[in-house]
């Protein structure tokens, strides 16, 4: 394994600083410098971009968007154990490292960080989907980032760039497609990890749109397809029945059989109801 910095191999680090992965915290850490440089380079030319990564752990994926041009990177770590490993990385990259201990779901990057912005992470597997969901459903439309790079369970992957009719499509596909540009760029292997988990893993790339592909209320397309996909064996007039008591006459309304099920509707459709049930000014 060839060095992408002057830094010890991650093996060194972890055992150092004693950072045995936490299953409690969602933690798998990538061990091959060379893979996480691969990881960054799919981000694209960060060289005058500003990086948010999210659970960097010891600091693979870190060092590799900074070694591969980052102008700088916020790392935000949970595990107050991985935190004298980041400082090594922060003494190495002088100003160009910002590490904060803290939960991601809490953090403001806009406070830290100067646009452009994307995000690049080896996500927590347990708030993986969550922070996926509040960064593709924001109020207001082009975000903060233009572009995510993003590990996930392969599965959870495959759920991001579904299409209608697959047994993978869902919420994920919809919000995903609905405002940005999403394909799968790498594969990784259990064994790529350290604890190695039980599922494969990919890593998802996603293009912040200028705009929306259709219009709709973020909010609300967020609320139906959620209701819509949680039962998705039900009926549509069912499934959606928590989201408007009159929902039949929504679907009708927008050409929707109401007695058709979540899988088989796209995503114009979807955003056709969503205006429907709460007009745009």
């Amino acid at each position: 394994m060839s060095a992408i910095d002057s830094l010890p191999p991650l093996r060194e680090v972890i055992e150092t600083h004693q950072l045995l992965a936490r299953k409690s915290l969602g933690q798998n850490f990538l061990l091959d410098l060379n893979l996480t440089a691969k990881i960054a380079r799919q981000a694209g030319d960060l060289s005058e971009c500003d990086v948010l990564e999210i659970g960097p752990g010891p600091g693979g994926l870190t060092r590799g968007l900074l070694a591969e041009g980052a102008r700088r990177v916020l790392a935000v770590e949970k595990d107050s154990r991985c935190i004298p490993a980041l400082a090594e990385i922060s003494d190495a990259y002088p100003g160009r490292l910002q590490v904060i201990e803290g939960d991601a779901l809490e953090v403001n990057p806009l406070t830290h960080l100067t646009p452009p912005i994307r995000i690049a992470a080896n996500l927590p597997y347990n708030v993986g989907t969550e922070l996926l969901v509040r960064w593709l459903t924001p109020k207001a439309w082009p975000p903060f980032w233009q572009s995510l790079t993003l590990m996930f369970q392969r599965e959870v992957a495959e759920r991001i760039v579904a299409v209608p009719g697959s047994k993978a499509y869902g919420r994920l596909a919809l919000l995903a497609q609905w405002r940005a540009d999403a394909r799968i760029v790498l594969s990784l292997p259990p064994e790529a990890f350290s604890p190695p988990p039980k599922v494969h893993s990919a890593v998802v790339h996603l293009t912040a749109l200028d705009s929306p592909r259709y219009p709709a209320d973020a909010g609300t397309l967020n609320k139906v397809v959620a209701a819509a996909f949680n039962q998705r064996r039900k009926m549509l007039r069912a499934s959606l029945k928590s989201v408007s008591p009159d929902i039949e006459d929504h679907l009708t309304a927008v050409g929707i059989p109401p007695t058709e099920r979540a899988e088989q509707i796209g995503l114009e459709a979807f955003c056709a109801l969503a205006r429907s049930l709460k007009p745009l000014d």
